[in-house]
């Protein structure tokens, strides 16, 4: 690896990890630059998923408080977020090479149109009160695309968690902050234990995430929420279009 594409890769993961604290969606950033750097398309999601768990897992500590709140609904959801990241990322590692690069735009224009919906998706309207039997159910359904991609995995939370009838949106902060790194620990553990990550790329971007992550929570304080989430629109549609041409051209 050059020290070019070692500073790249550093400053998409500062990116990216800064995204994810202020507005969500940096595996927008984080991903494509690993294919762009020249990793294989599974070994690049794995990575991807190593260098922005540790922001995911220091927002978990942050949030410590709010959890209490929500300790009733936490243990059968996490149990299902362990279970669904574990299956997503074993069926991530049984996927053929060529068969997941056919599948990286459909990947991505499924997660940009979750992002593009998130206020929606996560919205009061949407509230009502979906039994929580029924909503482990459905949570271990999204660990399981969770540990396979997990782009837009989050807005996907907050929309049950809505239906769930939660309408404290720091307690569902929180509680989908927790679960999705649940649900992504387990598959950091099962890229590592396979010999998935490319830790050239890997190291540099862990270091990137952790950086970003940090510097996200001043920029949360000071940046209007909403720009973020625009430029990440942007970049998510951009990203989208760009992997269907070159995949399918």
């Amino acid at each position: 690896m050059t020290f070019a594409t070692g500073a790249f890769l550093f400053f998409a993961a500062v990116l990216g990890g800064a995204i994810n604290s202020v507005a969500g969606g940096g595996s927008f950033i984080a991903f494509p630059a690993l294919l762009f750097a020249g990793a294989a398309p599974i070994r690049a999601n794995a990575t991807n998923t190593i260098a922005l768990w540790p922001g995911s897992a220091a927002s978990v500590v942050a949030y410590r408080r709010e959890l209490h709140g929500v300790r009733r609904e936490f243990a059968p959801l996490g149990a299902a977020a362990l279970i669904g990241g574990c299956a997503g990322s074993f069926l991530l590692l049984r996927t053929p090479e060529h068969a997941f690069v056919l599948l990286i735009p459909w990947l991505l224009l499924f997660a940009t149109v979750l992002f593009s919906f998130s206020r929606v998706l996560g919205g009061r309207a949407l509230s009502g009160r979906v039994p929580l039997s029924v909503g482990t159910v459905v949570q271990l359904v999204f660990s399981v695309y969770a540990g396979y991609f997990g782009g837009g995995t989050g807005i996907l939370m907050l929309g049950l968690l809505s239906l769930m009838g939660m309408t404290d949106i720091h307690r569902m902060n929180a509680l989908k902050t927790a679960l999705a790194a649940i649900a992504n620990g387990a598959a950091v553990v099962a890229f590592i234990a396979a010999g998935a990550v490319d830790w050239t790329h890997g190291v540099v971007m862990v270091g990137g995430g952790i950086a970003g992550g940090y510097a996200g929570a001043a920029i949360a304080r000071r940046v209007d929420p909403r720009h973020v989430r625009l430029l990440v629109l942007a970049i998510a549609w951009a990203m989208t279009v760009f992997f269907f041409v070159k995949t399918y051209r």
